[in-house]
């Protein structure tokens, strides 16, 4: 469904509103769980009509079901989008778009700080299909620029980055790629779209991994790309035939949850400013890495192009991983398990969570220290967070 941002209109109302235009079955107010897999015809000339897309409708649920596309629409108007087609999970938003787009003697370029699962596909995967890949540090833009003008097809980025909250400036590298001819892929899940929004900063692409702050409950898993017509269309033709099909039923925890996306984000962003500048003073703390910290190495660009810092932060211990395994047991508000952007808050150290399919050596070789933890604040009471880390940290 093409659409655009209604710049008129609050974000609370647009994550609301936007996507659930109209009335559902028998004048229902909420979107109905369809969960049947087939969808039937008695007109045979309308039943082909629908299966080419020549007219609206729905064949089999592996391709299209009428629960996807509220969903589908709402993140494409959040993000200023086009369109929008929806997956299983995050990872599979992330892979279906880069096989979709890369093809074997083709060049990508992008980061070294990316999710550990995206990552593994850059070191281990395309490599394997003859997808030449030019892994950059991540805050070098100079280098990144470089390496676009050796020529690629794809610029992938992710930022903020997991777990180490590096910020890379869409704008500046949107610029070089276009003038390459690459198109720009940006996994927005850190920032959402309610801090940040790729596509008004040149990117072609938006990547989310729907299970975090979009659902916001670890109640539902799914992901999303957004972006023009054509080439959603293109990896929306990739994923009905692979099959990665994101679930009705998820689809429905996922909208119900984006109705509170502003509220929740507006708290975590809040959330988590107060509580990076509590761990930056910590004397047992050795570094705070949060955006929205003054001293963040590129604090000035993620002013400029979000409006919040969001929900986000990780932090390194003195004393190495033996600290670690010492303090997160104690934390009294916060679950110790993968996943991030939940109402309650979630922690773990990356060699458990976000990078757990990398070796120490390549955590090492991504800047990842061990020692770090990554603390994914929720809707709590900040002062009741602050507290509890506290007395965490005074037994560690």
């Amino acid at each position: 469904m093409g659409t655009t941002h209604d710049r008129t209109l609050g974000w609370g109302t647009r994550s609301v509103w936007s996507g659930e235009e109209g009335l559902y079955y028998q004048g229902a107010t909420q979107v109905p769980v369809v969960h049947s897999v087939t969808f039937g015809y008695d007109d045979l000339d309308e039943w082909f009509n629908v299966a080419i897309g020549k007219k609206p409708g729905h064949i089999y649920s592996r391709n299209t079901n009428p629960t996807l596309v509220p969903f589908e629409r709402k993140i494409a108007k959040l993000e200023g989008a086009e369109a929008a087609t929806s997956f299983a999970t995050g990872m599979a938003a992330a892979s279906n778009t880069l096989f979709t787009l890369l093809k074997p003697g083709q060049r990508v370029v992008t980061i070294k700080d990316t999710y550990g699962g995206t990552n593994k596909i850059f070191i281990e995967f395309l490599p394997g299909f003859n997808v030449d890949v030019a892994l950059c540090d991540t805050s070098d833009h100079e280098k990144i620029e470089a390496e676009i003008a050796h020529g690629c097809q794809v610029l992938y980025l992710e930022t903020p980055t997991n777990p180490m909250l590096k910020v890379v400036d869409i704008a500046r590298l949107s610029r070089a790629a276009k003038a390459r001819g690459a198109i720009v892929i940006v996994d927005n899940t850190f920032a959402t779209p309610i801090n940040q929004n790729p596509l008004d900063l040149g990117a072609d692409l938006v990547i989310h991994s729907a299970t975090k702050y979009l659902g916001g409950h670890s109640d539902a898993m799914g992901g999303a790309v957004c972006g023009p017509t054509d080439l959603v269309q293109k990896i929306f033709h990739f994923r009905e035939i692979t099959g990665a099909t994101l679930h009705p039923m998820s689809a429905y925890l996922l909208l119900r949850g984006m109705k509170t996306l502003e509220l929740r984000v507006a708290r975590q962003n809040e959330n988590a400013q107060r509580a990076a500048e509590f761990l930056a003073g910590h004397p047992k703390v050795d570094a705070v890495f949060y955006p929205g910290l003054r001293d963040h190495l590129y604090h000035d660009v993620a002013k400029r192009q979000m409006r919040g810092f969001g929900g986000m932060m990780s932090f390194s211990l003195k004393g190495g991983f033996e600290a670690v395994k010492r303090m997160i047991p104690r934390l009294r508000f916060a679950h110790r398990a993968a996943s991030l952007g939940s109402v309650g808050t979630l922690v773990g150290p990356p060699k458990v969570t976000s990078h757990v399919e990398l070796t120490e050596a390549e955590r090492k070789a991504a800047g990842i220290p061990e020692s770090l933890i990554r603390y994914s604040v929720g809707i709590e009471n900040v002062v009741d967070l602050i507290a509890d880390l506290d007395q965490a940290l005074a037994e560690a």
